[in-house]
């Protein structure tokens, strides 16, 4: 056992040290930053494929900027985001070395939209930690669960007080 002194001592210590918090990054910003840099990394050679799969996934962000106290667009909007790290890295390794033969002028606004685009899948993984915390602040689960099972379970129980639902239908 520590002293009573010793624990005092701790104590002032912990309430002394700077506690590193997690800035809040708005909502907005990363749905805007985003959008900027889709339609820059859209201007000369991704397929139309990567523009809907990015725009689309920002239309729900839009959503979830107007439902302030929504979890479920807040969900959907990470999701989103995590699907589309993984459906940029596709379009990059299939469509990036198309434009090698582009007249000069063009070599410049390639480079300029695959820098842009690079830069938005970059960034991604960031957002999608700052679209986590805002899941949580509204009152998301820490352990995101898509409770398959109680879905299904149901449509089978009945609204009967007396009734119990013993084993499952399949």
């Amino acid at each position: 056992m520590q002293p009573p002194q010793q624990v005092e001592a701790v104590k002032r210590i912990k309430e002394d040290l700077p506690v590193m918090e997690i800035p809040a990054i708005n909502l907005k910003a990363i749905v805007l930053v985003h959008w900027l840099l889709t339609v820059w990394g859209c201007m000369a050679w991704l397929p139309l494929s990567f523009a809907w799969g990015n725009f689309g996934v920002l239309a729900v962000g839009v959503w979830a900027i107007a439902q302030r106290d929504s979890i479920d667009a807040v969900l959907m909007f990470l999701m989103g985001m995590v699907v589309t790290i993984l459906t940029d890295i596709v379009h990059f390794g299939i469509f990036y070395p198309l434009n090698d033969f582009a007249a000069e002028g063009g070599r410049n606004v390639f480079r300029f939209s695959a820098g842009m685009a690079i830069l938005s899948l970059l960034l991604k993984p960031a957002s999608c930690f700052f679209v986590y915390q805002m899941y949580r602040e509204r009152g998301g689960d820490y352990n995101v669960n898509f409770d398959l099972e109680t879905s299904v379970d149901s449509r089978c129980t009945t609204d009967s007080a007396d009734s119990a639902f013993i084993g499952r239908r399949y």
